[in-house]
Protein backbone atom coordinates (compact mmCIF):
# COMPACT_ATOMS: atom_id res chain seq x y z
CA UNK A 1 0.00 0.00 0.00
CA UNK A 2 1.31 3.44 -0.88
CA UNK A 3 2.43 5.85 1.83
CA UNK A 4 -0.19 8.55 1.27
CA UNK A 5 -2.73 6.12 2.70
CA UNK A 6 -1.06 6.67 6.04
CA UNK A 7 -2.13 10.28 5.95
CA UNK A 8 -5.72 9.96 4.75
CA UNK A 9 -8.50 10.91 7.10
CA UNK A 10 -12.11 10.70 6.05
CA UNK A 11 -14.92 12.55 7.74
CA UNK A 12 -17.97 10.61 8.83
CA UNK A 13 -21.22 11.32 6.95
CA UNK A 14 -24.28 10.82 9.12
CA UNK A 15 -27.13 8.77 7.67
CA UNK A 16 -30.72 9.54 8.58
CA UNK A 17 -31.73 11.74 11.47
CA UNK A 18 -29.02 13.24 13.68
CA UNK A 19 -29.40 12.54 17.40
CA UNK A 20 -28.35 15.57 19.42
CA UNK A 21 -27.68 13.77 22.71
CA UNK A 22 -26.72 15.23 26.06
CA UNK A 23 -24.26 18.11 26.23
CA UNK A 24 -21.22 17.46 28.43
CA UNK A 25 -18.30 19.59 29.59
CA UNK A 26 -18.61 23.30 30.47
CA UNK A 27 -16.27 23.71 33.46
CA UNK A 28 -18.03 25.37 36.39
CA UNK A 29 -16.80 28.34 38.42
CA UNK A 30 -15.46 26.24 41.28
CA UNK A 31 -13.44 24.10 38.89
CA UNK A 32 -12.10 27.20 37.14
CA UNK A 33 -10.47 28.37 40.39
CA UNK A 34 -8.33 25.23 40.39
CA UNK A 35 -6.63 26.10 37.09
CA UNK A 36 -3.35 27.84 37.79
CA UNK A 37 -3.52 26.98 41.52
CA UNK A 38 -3.72 23.32 42.57
CA UNK A 39 -3.85 22.42 38.89
CA UNK A 40 -1.73 23.72 36.04
CA UNK A 41 -3.31 25.90 33.37
CA UNK A 42 -4.25 22.79 31.36
CA UNK A 43 -5.53 20.73 34.29
CA UNK A 44 -2.54 18.64 35.42
CA UNK A 45 -1.79 18.17 39.11
CA UNK A 46 0.71 20.84 40.03
CA UNK A 47 2.16 18.90 42.97
CA UNK A 48 4.56 16.04 42.49
CA UNK A 49 4.10 12.64 44.08
CA UNK A 50 4.84 11.83 47.72
CA UNK A 51 7.90 9.74 46.80
CA UNK A 52 9.48 12.68 45.00
CA UNK A 53 9.96 10.65 41.83
CA UNK A 54 7.57 13.01 40.03
CA UNK A 55 8.49 16.64 40.80
CA UNK A 56 6.22 19.63 41.24
CA UNK A 57 5.26 21.43 38.05
CA UNK A 58 7.14 24.73 37.68
CA UNK A 59 6.10 25.85 34.19
CA UNK A 60 8.12 23.60 31.92
CA UNK A 61 11.16 24.57 29.87
CA UNK A 62 10.82 28.24 28.98
CA UNK A 63 14.42 29.03 28.03
CA UNK A 64 16.19 27.10 25.24
CA UNK A 65 19.66 25.69 26.01
CA UNK A 66 22.51 28.04 25.13
CA UNK A 67 23.56 25.81 22.21
CA UNK A 68 20.15 26.11 20.53
CA UNK A 69 20.30 27.85 17.14
CA UNK A 70 17.07 29.77 16.42
CA UNK A 71 15.15 28.68 13.31
CA UNK A 72 17.38 25.63 12.84
CA UNK A 73 14.53 23.21 13.41
CA UNK A 74 16.78 21.09 15.63
CA UNK A 75 16.52 21.21 19.43
CA UNK A 76 19.45 20.32 21.68
CA UNK A 77 18.69 17.94 24.54
CA UNK A 78 18.52 19.90 27.81
CA UNK A 79 19.18 16.65 29.71
CA UNK A 80 21.94 15.16 27.57
CA UNK A 81 24.27 14.94 30.57
CA UNK A 82 21.99 12.62 32.53
CA UNK A 83 22.48 8.88 32.99
CA UNK A 84 19.73 6.29 33.49
CA UNK A 85 18.61 5.70 37.07
CA UNK A 86 17.91 2.04 36.28
CA UNK A 87 16.78 -0.23 33.46
CA UNK A 88 13.72 -2.47 33.21
CA UNK A 89 13.70 -5.64 31.14
CA UNK A 90 12.14 -9.09 31.21
CA UNK A 91 14.21 -10.51 34.08
CA UNK A 92 13.46 -7.65 36.51
CA UNK A 93 10.11 -6.23 35.37
CA UNK A 94 7.99 -7.59 38.25
CA UNK A 95 8.73 -4.78 40.79
CA UNK A 96 7.78 -2.22 38.12
CA UNK A 97 4.86 -4.09 36.55
CA UNK A 98 2.12 -1.81 37.93
CA UNK A 99 3.75 1.17 36.19
CA UNK A 100 4.25 -0.53 32.82
CA UNK A 101 1.73 -0.69 30.00
CA UNK A 102 0.66 -4.15 28.95
CA UNK A 103 2.34 -3.43 25.64
CA UNK A 104 5.67 -2.68 27.28
CA UNK A 105 5.50 -5.92 29.27
CA UNK A 106 4.61 -7.88 26.14
CA UNK A 107 7.60 -6.49 24.25
CA UNK A 108 9.93 -7.35 27.13
CA UNK A 109 8.59 -10.88 27.41
CA UNK A 110 8.78 -11.47 23.67
CA UNK A 111 12.15 -9.83 22.98
CA UNK A 112 14.90 -10.26 25.61
CA UNK A 113 16.77 -7.36 23.98
CA UNK A 114 13.97 -4.87 24.69
CA UNK A 115 14.53 -2.75 27.76
CA UNK A 116 13.52 0.63 29.15
CA UNK A 117 16.24 2.94 30.45
CA UNK A 118 14.51 5.11 33.06
CA UNK A 119 15.83 8.64 33.59
CA UNK A 120 14.94 11.37 36.12
CA UNK A 121 11.51 12.81 35.50
CA UNK A 122 11.33 16.34 34.10
CA UNK A 123 7.98 18.05 33.62
CA UNK A 124 9.32 19.95 30.64
CA UNK A 125 6.02 20.69 28.86
CA UNK A 126 4.99 24.33 28.87
CA UNK A 127 2.53 26.50 26.95
CA UNK A 128 2.43 30.24 26.17
CA UNK A 129 0.43 32.33 28.62
CA UNK A 130 -2.14 33.20 25.97
CA UNK A 131 -2.84 29.48 25.53
CA UNK A 132 -3.42 29.09 29.27
CA UNK A 133 -5.64 32.17 29.35
CA UNK A 134 -7.63 30.92 26.38
CA UNK A 135 -8.03 27.50 28.00
CA UNK A 136 -9.48 28.98 31.18
CA UNK A 137 -11.92 31.14 29.25
CA UNK A 138 -12.85 28.57 26.63
CA UNK A 139 -13.34 25.67 29.02
CA UNK A 140 -16.11 27.59 30.76
CA UNK A 141 -18.28 27.14 27.67
CA UNK A 142 -16.89 24.13 25.75
CA UNK A 143 -19.21 21.14 25.52
CA UNK A 144 -19.74 18.01 23.49
CA UNK A 145 -22.98 16.88 21.91
CA UNK A 146 -24.18 13.77 20.09
CA UNK A 147 -22.83 11.57 22.90
CA UNK A 148 -19.37 13.10 22.75
CA UNK A 149 -18.87 13.07 18.98
CA UNK A 150 -19.30 16.80 18.33
CA UNK A 151 -17.12 19.49 19.90
CA UNK A 152 -19.03 22.70 20.49
CA UNK A 153 -17.98 26.20 21.57
CA UNK A 154 -14.36 25.26 22.21
CA UNK A 155 -13.21 28.81 21.78
CA UNK A 156 -9.53 29.69 21.82
CA UNK A 157 -8.25 27.03 24.19
CA UNK A 158 -7.91 23.44 25.30
CA UNK A 159 -11.56 22.39 25.64
CA UNK A 160 -11.66 20.17 28.75
CA UNK A 161 -8.81 20.70 31.27
CA UNK A 162 -10.99 18.92 33.84
CA UNK A 163 -12.53 16.14 31.73
CA UNK A 164 -15.75 14.41 32.78
CA UNK A 165 -15.78 11.68 30.13
CA UNK A 166 -13.45 9.63 27.98
CA UNK A 167 -14.60 11.56 24.92
CA UNK A 168 -13.55 14.85 26.51
CA UNK A 169 -10.11 13.45 27.35
CA UNK A 170 -9.72 12.24 23.75
CA UNK A 171 -10.82 15.64 22.41
CA UNK A 172 -8.02 17.18 24.47
CA UNK A 173 -5.52 14.94 22.68
CA UNK A 174 -6.99 15.80 19.29
CA UNK A 175 -7.00 19.56 19.87
CA UNK A 176 -3.95 20.23 22.06
CA UNK A 177 -1.80 23.22 21.11
CA UNK A 178 0.87 22.36 18.49
CA UNK A 179 1.98 25.79 17.20
CA UNK A 180 1.53 24.81 13.52
CA UNK A 181 4.61 22.69 12.78
CA UNK A 182 6.31 21.93 9.47
CA UNK A 183 7.93 18.54 9.96
CA UNK A 184 10.63 17.22 7.63
CA UNK A 185 10.50 13.54 8.46
CA UNK A 186 10.77 9.90 7.42
CA UNK A 187 8.70 6.76 8.05
CA UNK A 188 10.51 3.42 8.27
CA UNK A 189 9.20 -0.14 8.28
CA UNK A 190 11.08 -3.11 9.79
CA UNK A 191 10.02 -6.63 8.79
CA UNK A 192 10.09 -9.81 10.90
CA UNK A 193 13.63 -10.57 9.70
CA UNK A 194 14.90 -7.20 10.90
CA UNK A 195 15.23 -5.66 7.43
CA UNK A 196 14.41 -1.95 7.36
CA UNK A 197 12.82 -0.07 4.46
CA UNK A 198 12.15 3.62 3.91
CA UNK A 199 8.40 3.81 3.53
CA UNK A 200 8.02 7.53 2.95
CA UNK A 201 9.69 10.90 3.46
CA UNK A 202 8.68 14.51 2.94
CA UNK A 203 7.30 17.52 4.74
CA UNK A 204 4.22 17.35 6.91
CA UNK A 205 2.50 20.73 7.50
CA UNK A 206 -0.09 21.19 10.26
CA UNK A 207 -2.44 24.12 10.88
CA UNK A 208 -4.51 24.03 14.06
CA UNK A 209 -4.69 27.80 14.41
CA UNK A 210 -8.46 27.90 13.98
CA UNK A 211 -8.91 25.97 17.22
CA UNK A 212 -6.86 28.63 19.03
CA UNK A 213 -8.56 31.62 17.45
CA UNK A 214 -10.70 33.50 20.03
CA UNK A 215 -13.32 33.89 17.29
CA UNK A 216 -13.54 30.10 16.90
CA UNK A 217 -17.10 29.07 17.67
CA UNK A 218 -17.78 25.51 16.46
CA UNK A 219 -20.05 23.61 15.77
CA UNK A 220 -20.31 23.61 11.95
CA UNK A 221 -17.80 24.51 9.23
CA UNK A 222 -14.87 24.67 11.63
CA UNK A 223 -11.78 22.51 11.65
CA UNK A 224 -9.58 21.87 14.64
CA UNK A 225 -6.82 20.39 12.47
CA UNK A 226 -5.64 20.72 8.89
CA UNK A 227 -2.75 18.65 7.58
CA UNK A 228 -0.79 18.52 4.35
CA UNK A 229 1.93 16.04 3.39
CA UNK A 230 4.22 16.55 0.40
CA UNK A 231 6.27 13.43 -0.41
CA UNK A 232 9.86 13.63 -1.64
CA UNK A 233 10.68 9.93 -1.49
CA UNK A 234 11.17 7.09 -2.01
CA UNK A 235 10.92 7.36 -5.83
CA UNK A 236 7.65 5.42 -6.10
CA UNK A 237 5.75 8.16 -4.24
CA UNK A 238 7.91 11.23 -4.86
CA UNK A 239 5.69 14.15 -5.83
CA UNK A 240 2.55 12.87 -4.14
CA UNK A 241 0.71 15.28 -1.87
CA UNK A 242 -2.31 14.90 0.36
CA UNK A 243 -4.49 17.30 2.30
CA UNK A 244 -7.11 16.69 4.97
CA UNK A 245 -9.36 18.78 7.19
CA UNK A 246 -10.63 17.40 10.53
CA UNK A 247 -13.90 19.01 11.71
CA UNK A 248 -15.32 19.69 15.14
CA UNK A 249 -18.54 18.10 13.87
CA UNK A 250 -17.79 14.60 12.57
CA UNK A 251 -21.50 13.81 12.33
CA UNK A 252 -22.78 16.47 9.93
CA UNK A 253 -19.72 17.29 7.84
CA UNK A 254 -18.64 15.13 4.94
CA UNK A 255 -15.33 14.01 3.53
CA UNK A 256 -12.58 16.64 3.37
CA UNK A 257 -9.54 14.87 1.98
CA UNK A 258 -7.74 15.41 -1.32
CA UNK A 259 -4.73 13.84 -3.02
CA UNK A 260 -2.43 15.07 -5.80
CA UNK A 261 -0.96 12.39 -8.09
CA UNK A 262 1.94 13.68 -10.22
CA UNK A 263 1.29 11.13 -12.96
CA UNK A 264 -2.23 12.52 -13.43
CA UNK A 265 -1.30 16.15 -12.68
CA UNK A 266 -4.60 16.75 -10.96
CA UNK A 267 -6.12 16.92 -7.50
CA UNK A 268 -8.76 14.34 -6.64
CA UNK A 269 -10.97 13.65 -3.67
CA UNK A 270 -9.21 10.87 -1.78
CA UNK A 271 -10.68 7.36 -1.68
CA UNK A 272 -12.31 6.16 1.50
CA UNK A 273 -9.60 5.17 3.99
CA UNK A 274 -10.34 5.56 7.69
CA UNK A 275 -10.84 3.66 10.93
CA UNK A 276 -9.13 0.24 10.58
CA UNK A 277 -7.93 0.67 7.00
CA UNK A 278 -4.44 -0.92 6.99
CA UNK A 279 -1.53 1.49 7.20
CA UNK A 280 2.27 1.14 6.76
CA UNK A 281 2.37 -2.47 5.58
CA UNK A 282 -0.23 -3.50 8.14
CA UNK A 283 1.68 -2.38 11.23
CA UNK A 284 -1.20 -0.15 12.31
CA UNK A 285 -4.47 1.42 11.13
CA UNK A 286 -5.23 4.78 9.60
CA UNK A 287 -6.91 5.81 12.86
CA UNK A 288 -3.66 4.99 14.72
CA UNK A 289 -1.89 7.94 13.04
CA UNK A 290 -0.57 10.26 15.77
CA UNK A 291 -1.69 7.49 18.17
CA UNK A 292 -5.35 8.28 17.50
CA UNK A 293 -7.18 10.44 14.98
CA UNK A 294 -10.57 10.75 13.37
CA UNK A 295 -14.11 10.16 14.56
CA UNK A 296 -14.78 8.39 17.86
CA UNK A 297 -18.15 7.01 16.77
CA UNK A 298 -17.22 3.31 16.70
CA UNK A 299 -16.03 3.12 20.31
CA UNK A 300 -17.39 3.87 23.75
CA UNK A 301 -14.69 5.89 25.51
CA UNK A 302 -14.45 6.08 29.28
CA UNK A 303 -11.90 7.34 31.78
CA UNK A 304 -10.44 4.50 33.84
CA UNK A 305 -8.43 6.82 36.08
CA UNK A 306 -5.03 8.40 36.45
CA UNK A 307 -1.83 6.42 37.04
CA UNK A 308 1.91 6.83 37.36
CA UNK A 309 3.47 5.11 34.35
CA UNK A 310 6.83 4.80 32.62
CA UNK A 311 6.40 6.48 29.23
CA UNK A 312 8.69 7.91 26.53
CA UNK A 313 9.59 11.50 27.45
CA UNK A 314 12.15 14.13 26.46
CA UNK A 315 13.37 11.93 23.60
CA UNK A 316 15.53 14.60 21.94
CA UNK A 317 18.38 12.25 21.06
CA UNK A 318 16.18 9.81 19.15
CA UNK A 319 14.19 12.60 17.50
CA UNK A 320 16.98 14.79 16.16
CA UNK A 321 20.42 13.21 16.47
CA UNK A 322 20.52 9.67 15.08
CA UNK A 323 19.68 7.86 11.84
CA UNK A 324 18.14 4.53 10.88
CA UNK A 325 21.40 2.61 11.26
CA UNK A 326 21.57 3.67 14.89
CA UNK A 327 17.88 3.38 15.84
CA UNK A 328 16.30 0.53 13.86
CA UNK A 329 17.14 -2.81 15.38
CA UNK A 330 15.45 -6.17 14.75
CA UNK A 331 11.97 -6.28 16.33
CA UNK A 332 12.28 -2.92 18.13
CA UNK A 333 14.29 0.33 18.20
CA UNK A 334 17.70 0.30 19.87
CA UNK A 335 17.04 0.94 23.61
CA UNK A 336 20.33 2.83 23.91
CA UNK A 337 18.75 5.83 22.19
CA UNK A 338 15.37 6.00 23.93
CA UNK A 339 14.47 7.75 27.16
CA UNK A 340 11.68 6.75 29.57
CA UNK A 341 10.42 8.71 32.57
CA UNK A 342 7.79 8.31 35.28
CA UNK A 343 4.77 10.54 34.62
CA UNK A 344 1.11 10.68 35.55
CA UNK A 345 -1.21 9.75 32.72
CA UNK A 346 -4.93 9.59 32.18
CA UNK A 347 -5.97 6.05 31.27
CA UNK A 348 -8.83 6.02 28.74
CA UNK A 349 -10.41 2.89 27.30
CA UNK A 350 -12.36 2.60 24.09
CA UNK A 351 -14.66 -0.42 23.77
CA UNK A 352 -16.07 -1.34 20.37
CA UNK A 353 -19.78 -0.50 20.25
CA UNK A 354 -22.29 -3.20 19.50
CA UNK A 355 -23.02 -3.37 15.79
CA UNK A 356 -19.88 -1.41 14.84
CA UNK A 357 -16.97 -2.84 12.81
CA UNK A 358 -13.28 -2.52 13.63
CA UNK A 359 -10.29 -4.85 13.99
CA UNK A 360 -9.78 -3.63 17.57
CA UNK A 361 -12.24 -4.77 20.18
CA UNK A 362 -10.61 -2.65 22.91
CA UNK A 363 -8.06 0.14 22.81
CA UNK A 364 -6.41 1.61 25.89
CA UNK A 365 -4.70 5.01 25.82
CA UNK A 366 -2.24 6.62 28.22
CA UNK A 367 -2.55 10.41 27.95
CA UNK A 368 0.13 12.61 29.50
CA UNK A 369 -1.42 14.96 32.06
CA UNK A 370 0.93 17.85 31.24
CA UNK A 371 0.56 17.88 27.45
CA UNK A 372 -2.69 15.94 26.81
CA UNK A 373 -0.83 13.89 24.19
CA UNK A 374 -1.25 10.11 23.95
CA UNK A 375 2.15 8.59 24.74
CA UNK A 376 1.25 4.89 24.69
CA UNK A 377 -1.55 2.62 23.49
CA UNK A 378 -2.51 -1.02 23.92
CA UNK A 379 -4.81 -2.36 21.20
CA UNK A 380 -6.66 -5.67 21.54
CA UNK A 381 -8.23 -7.77 18.81
CA UNK A 382 -11.83 -9.01 18.79
CA UNK A 383 -10.84 -12.08 20.84
CA UNK A 384 -9.41 -9.91 23.62
CA UNK A 385 -5.78 -10.65 22.73
CA UNK A 386 -3.19 -7.87 22.80
CA UNK A 387 -2.58 -7.17 19.13
CA UNK A 388 -0.69 -3.94 18.54
CA UNK A 389 1.36 -1.67 20.76
CA UNK A 390 2.10 2.02 20.20
CA UNK A 391 4.47 4.55 21.79
CA UNK A 392 4.97 8.26 21.05
CA UNK A 393 8.31 9.91 21.75
CA UNK A 394 7.55 13.31 23.26
CA UNK A 395 9.77 16.35 23.07
CA UNK A 396 9.07 19.93 24.06
CA UNK A 397 9.65 22.59 21.39
CA UNK A 398 10.80 25.07 23.99
CA UNK A 399 11.32 27.85 21.45
CA UNK A 400 7.58 28.07 20.70
CA UNK A 401 6.05 26.59 23.84
CA UNK A 402 4.53 23.47 22.28
CA UNK A 403 4.89 19.76 23.03
CA UNK A 404 5.08 17.29 20.16
CA UNK A 405 4.68 13.53 19.71
CA UNK A 406 4.62 13.39 15.90
CA UNK A 407 7.44 10.82 16.09
CA UNK A 408 5.84 7.55 17.14
CA UNK A 409 6.19 3.78 16.71
CA UNK A 410 3.81 0.83 16.34
CA UNK A 411 4.51 -2.87 16.92
CA UNK A 412 2.43 -5.75 15.57
CA UNK A 413 2.89 -8.59 18.07
CA UNK A 414 1.48 -11.26 15.75
CA UNK A 415 3.55 -10.42 12.68
CA UNK A 416 6.64 -9.30 14.64
CA UNK A 417 6.97 -6.18 12.52
CA UNK A 418 7.15 -2.54 13.51
CA UNK A 419 7.37 0.98 12.09
CA UNK A 420 8.58 4.38 13.23
CA UNK A 421 6.56 7.24 11.78
CA UNK A 422 7.07 10.96 11.17
CA UNK A 423 10.63 10.71 12.46
CA UNK A 424 12.84 13.77 11.77
CA UNK A 425 16.16 11.85 12.10
CA UNK A 426 19.36 13.86 12.02
CA UNK A 427 18.56 14.69 8.39
CA UNK A 428 15.26 16.43 9.15
CA UNK A 429 13.93 19.26 11.27
CA UNK A 430 10.80 20.66 12.91
CA UNK A 431 10.07 24.31 12.23
CA UNK A 432 6.89 26.30 12.86
CA UNK A 433 4.56 28.41 10.74
CA UNK A 434 3.89 31.60 12.64
CA UNK A 435 0.72 32.56 10.77
CA UNK A 436 -0.58 29.82 8.45
CA UNK A 437 -2.14 31.04 5.23
CA UNK A 438 -5.51 29.31 4.66
CA UNK A 439 -4.68 29.16 0.95
CA UNK A 440 -1.76 26.85 1.73
CA UNK A 441 -4.22 24.32 3.15
CA UNK A 442 -6.62 24.37 0.21
CA UNK A 443 -6.93 21.71 -2.53
CA UNK A 444 -5.47 24.14 -5.05
CA UNK A 445 -2.27 24.34 -3.02
CA UNK A 446 -1.59 20.63 -3.50
CA UNK A 447 -0.58 21.07 -7.14
CA UNK A 448 2.28 23.41 -6.32
CA UNK A 449 3.33 21.38 -3.27
CA UNK A 450 3.29 18.03 -4.99
CA UNK A 451 5.24 18.61 -8.23
CA UNK A 452 8.43 16.52 -8.40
Amino acid sequence: MMIPKSLIRVLVVALGLVYTGMALGAMNAEEATQLGTVLTGVGAERAGNKEGTIPDYTGGITTPPKEYQPNSGVRPDPFAHEKPLFSIQAQNLEPYADKLTEGAKALMERYPTFRMDVYPTHRSVGFPEWVLDGTKKGAAQATTTNDGLILKDAQGGLPFPIPKSGYEAMWNHLTTYMANPALDSETWFVDSNGRSMLYGKGTFYIDNSQQWDPKFKGENNYYYYKGKFCATGPPRISGWAILYHDPVNWVKQGESCWVYLPGQRRVRLAPLACYDTPNIAGVNNVDDINMFNGSMDRFEFKIIGKKEMYVPYNCYKATYYIDEKELLGPHHPNPDHLRWELHRVWVVEGSLKEGKRHNYGLRRYYIDEDSWLILASDNYDLRGKLFRVGFAFLTQSYDVGAPTQHFYGFFDLDSRIYAVCNWPTKRGKVTYIQTPDPKDFSPEALIGGGIR
